[in-house]
């Protein structure tokens, strides 16, 4: 056995036309492989895009958070599905048995099955929060102790990016419990404060005079904002409060913005500010 690995048998064996050329052919076979798998992949993608936003354009009613986050899962699903079909095809170039390999890796299967149990846990709760809407891509929300925006819903795990830049990735099994703050309007809550002495029946008045015209300035705001009256009092100083309901997640920035715009407006009213 020996005698056929001496280096004579090699140099034969590479200086061999048909060497070379069955090399070739295998070469070559695995590159088309390749630059197929890569063509069905991104021309299958562009054609989920271009599905779900002809149904956006339907007049039928859609989620847009909802599209979003199953035209990626699809996407993920195509890929995955094609680069598998690829692999096999490559194994099979090389002449290496599909059929008994994947027979075998049944049987692995069984034998480790117990210790996948959370993979397939994963995968079953991922479809769980696709189809059941709990959350989308784009939604901000609260996963265990990651805050932020959910950045990708994939099979097995979901990505939220949190607003100081970290990316927190998540077994979906491990998904419990789930804040959504984009489903419903947020509430603004702005209180400021004015001179004790202030006359409070002029103040509303001038105060339901300001809110209404927010709305015209601010989009985020679903309404006027309410005056909710005196919320504190001390011997300097009376704190009011306003309510304002808006867009989902847009409440901080529209109350900084009405307590700036409050502020200039009852200094113009020649209203004490303490």
């Amino acid at each position: 056995m020996k005698k056929e690995f001496t280096i004579p048998n090699i140099e034969k064996i590479l200086l061999n036309e048909d060497t070379w050329i069955h090399l070739g052919n295998v070469v070559l076979r695995v590159i088309i492989i390749f630059i197929l798998s890569s063509i069905v992949v991104r021309f299958g993608k562009r054609i989920i895009k271009h599905v779900f936003l002809v149904r956006e354009k339907s007049p039928l009613t859609y989620s847009e958070r909802r599209h979003t986050t199953l035209m990626k899962l699809l996407q993920n699903i195509l890929t995955n599905v094609v680069y598998f079909t690829a692999i096999i095809a490559i194994l099979s170039v090389f002449d290496i048995n599909v059929t008994g390999l994947l027979a075998g890796a049944g049987i692995v299967g069984l034998a480790v099955g117990f210790g996948a149990q959370s993979l397939v846990k994963d995968i079953i709760t991922g479809f769980f929060i696709v189809f059941e809407d709990q959350f989308a891509v784009g939604d901000q929300v609260q996963i265990g102790s990651a805050t932020g925006t959910v950045e990708e819903i994939g099979l097995r795990t979901t990505k939220v990016k949190s607003y100081t830049g970290e990316l927190h990735t998540i077994p979906n099994g491990s998904i419990s419990v789930v804040v959504n703050f984009s489903i419903y309007n947020s509430k603004a809550l702005i209180d400021v404060s004015v001179a004790y002495e202030t006359n409070m029946e002029e103040l509303e008045k001038s105060i339901e005079r300001f809110l209404q015209a927010l709305p015209i300035k601010y989009e985020e705001l679903v309404k006027s904002p309410t005056y909710l009256g005196v919320q504190s009092f001390s011997s300097s100083e009376i704190v009011i409060r306003i309510a304002a309901e808006t867009k989902p997640m847009q409440q901080s920035g529209i109350a900084r913005n009405i307590r700036r715009d409050l502020i200039e407006f009852l200094e113009q009213e020649g209203i004490k500010i303490p």
